[in-house]
């Protein structure tokens, strides 16, 4: 029987003043039954308009029809055609920007909790099924991936369903990219990044770790070693900052290297060797998903106060609003039409304050947002003792600076045709944040997705 409930049903998280002080994964996840009870409410559209607000084409419908029916099994193969990383998917992507967004009960009500369902059923297949995927017969065709991040593993994963012989190079000591290194444990847990990747080198991809592609080996390198087609999926890890004085004191970290500290080298266990400023006051600057992941890391840590400081409004900030509601509930402070002009130091050569100005909404610009200008004579100083930027990052140029004929933009981004990845080299195509700057999980998946197709449709033909 159809539920026909407006509201989805709730998703059971940490109490915040418990979660903001351990690193335990805030949601809960559905049992069972509020699985099934949810999926009721999926209306099976004609027209089925949430696949195509996914990147990776999901049959959405499908899926959550066999978890209404409580074959979840059945769900989860329907799930693994399309998505390398379904546990990922479910935690991680801004559902109510892509698939949520074009769900028809959303326009009375609550769209279905599409990515709860998704989480919830890698979850249970996670739990309960023993038996590992099988590789497909080896075609002798061979693709190098450089990056284990999310686009660089769905390539590979895609490519070796096909029975290529995928090796990915990837440059730290860990597989898995951003969802190692940034997105931290209380909202993306590592075991579950583990098991997605070990799924892939169950299917016969190859990962070596501690190669960076340009220094170890070059792309023309690669080709001589039997190669076939690269594809480059190495993100955008290079940390932008604002270029104010003082921004090299000590206690300023760009988000990257605190994320990195805090997730990939789990600098907030007792026993880590890694060091990380335990401070009591700080101010994050950024309004994205990663300046709510440091800041949320941050209180996490002990700090007293953490403030995000952001140039525009409420309404202007890009972060998913679950993890804007969930850095409010769990104390974050935000300080909002407000610009650092300044960070400033004590006699040691550390941070102590940061000196901002007030910001008003001016003429809209470029991107259609309204331009924030400063409110004249508005200075005022944040006692602070730690500084984390969180303003962007652009791709490391080392991969294009060791590369004859692969393009670049103004930005750094690796040019594309914008079809199916093939750069200005021959048989060497790029996808992720490498091509589009920072961006999501999911799309970095479906660029992925969509080179892998075109590799292999490129080296079927020759």
């Amino acid at each position: 029987m159809a539920n026909m409930s407006l509201n989805k049903c709730p998703m059971p998280s940490q109490d915040p003043m418990v979660r903001n002080k351990n690193f335990s994964e805030v949601a809960l996840g559905y049992t069972l039954e509020m699985a099934m009870d949810e999926a009721k409410r999926c209306l099976n559209c004609k027209h089925k308009p949430c696949i195509s607000g996914c990147p990776v084409f999901i049959d959405i419908p499908a899926f959550i029809a066999e978890v209404a029916k409580g074959d979840i099994e059945k769900a989860y193969e329907i799930l693994s055609q399309q998505t390398s990383l379904p546990a990922v998917c479910g935690r991680v992507c801004p559902q109510e920007t892509q698939c949520e967004g074009k769900c028809v009960r959303a326009v009375k009500g609550e769209s279905v909790a599409i990515g709860r369902l998704e989480r919830f059923v890698a979850d249970w297949h996670r739990e309960h099924c023993t038996k590992k995927p099988q590789p497909a017969a080896s075609n002798g065709k061979k693709v190098a991936v450089i990056g284990a991040g999310p686009t660089g593993l769905t390539c590979a994963g895609e490519l070796a369903k096909k029975g290529y012989e995928v090796t990915i190079y990837e440059a730290l000591h860990t597989a898995g990219g951003v969802l190692v290194y940034g997105i931290p444990e209380f909202r993306l847990p590592k075991d579950i990044v583990k098991y997605e990747i070990d799924n892939l080198k169950a299917l016969g991809v190859k990962i070596e770790t501690n190669m960076v592609i340009g220094k170890i080996l070059t792309i023309d390198e690669l080709f001589e070693n039997g190669f076939e087609a690269v594809y480059i999926g190495s993100g955008a890890g290079l940390p932008k900052f604002m270029g104010i004085p003082g921004e090299s004191l000590k206690g300023v970290y760009s988000a990257n290297e605190y994320l990195t500290r805090v997730n990939l080298m789990k600098a907030y266990l007792p026993t880590s060797k890694t060091p990380i400023r335990k401070s009591r006051n700080v101010a994050v600057v950024g309004g994205g998903n990663v300046a709510m992941d440091a800041a949320r890391s941050a209180k996490r840590l002990g700090a007293e106060n953490v403030y995000i400081v952001y140039r525009r409004g409420m309404q202007e900030l890009p972060a998913r609003l679950e993890e804007i509601e969930h850095a409010q509930e769990e104390g974050i402070i935000f300080k909002l039409l407000t610009n650092p002009v300044e960070v400033i130091g004590d006699k040691h050569g550390e941070v102590k304050a940061i000196k901002c100005v007030e910001m008003m909404l001016g003429e809209p610009d470029a991107s259609g947002r309204r331009r924030p200008v400063v409110k004249p004579d508005s200075e005022f100083v944040i006692d602070i003792d730690t500084m984390i930027m969180s303003i962007g990052t652009s791709p490391n140029p080392l991969i294009s600076s060791t590369t004859q004929g692969l393009e670049t933009d103004k930005w750094g981004c690796i040019v594309t045709n914008g079809d199916d990845g093939l750069t200005t080299r021959n048989a060497v195509y790029a996808g992720g944040d490498a091509v589009t700057g920072a961006a999501t999980v999911i799309l970095a998946m479906g660029a992925g997705k969509q080179a892998a197709a075109a590799i292999d449709k490129m080296l079927s033909e020759k």
